[in-house]
């Protein structure tokens, strides 16, 4: 199996966004004795991805000024996506719009300083 870990700051709150715009499923968390979140899963559009919070060793994309990964997202209803993406905090990157590489799609930052390409074929 392989899956991305996104370190965030407010690993609950974040698996909150995910579930809320992404319709994520929560199917694991482990937390150690403090309550942080040491490692969870959230499956998106049938793809699993951990997340965990910061610490020492893992840096999330606020601490390090950004990120150099985007995660790619293709559903049926782009618009409507984007649309939730936005009423729950993300910051637009790029806009939606029909794409001259045949893709109807935009690009987003979640609060937790992740990106997302979200899209959908013409």
């Amino acid at each position: 199996m392989f899956y991305p870990r996104l370190v965030v700051r407010d690993a609950a709150r974040a698996i909150e966004f995910y579930v809320a715009v992404f319709d994520a499923k929560e199917t694991a968390r482990h937390t150690d004795a403090n309550g942080k979140i040491v490692h969870a899963e959230v499956v998106i559009a049938g793809a699993t991805v951990a997340v965990k919070d910061e610490d020492d060793a893992d840096r999330s994309p606020v601490t390090l000024g950004g990120t150099p990964v985007i995660m790619a997202l293709y559903v049926d209803d782009v618009d409507a996506l984007g649309n939730r993406l936005e009423a729950h905090g993300a910051t637009v990157i790029y806009p939606i719009a029909d794409q001259p590489y045949g893709e109807r799609g935009g690009r987003f930052e979640d609060p937790f300083g992740h990106q997302w390409m979200v899209a959908r074929p013409l």
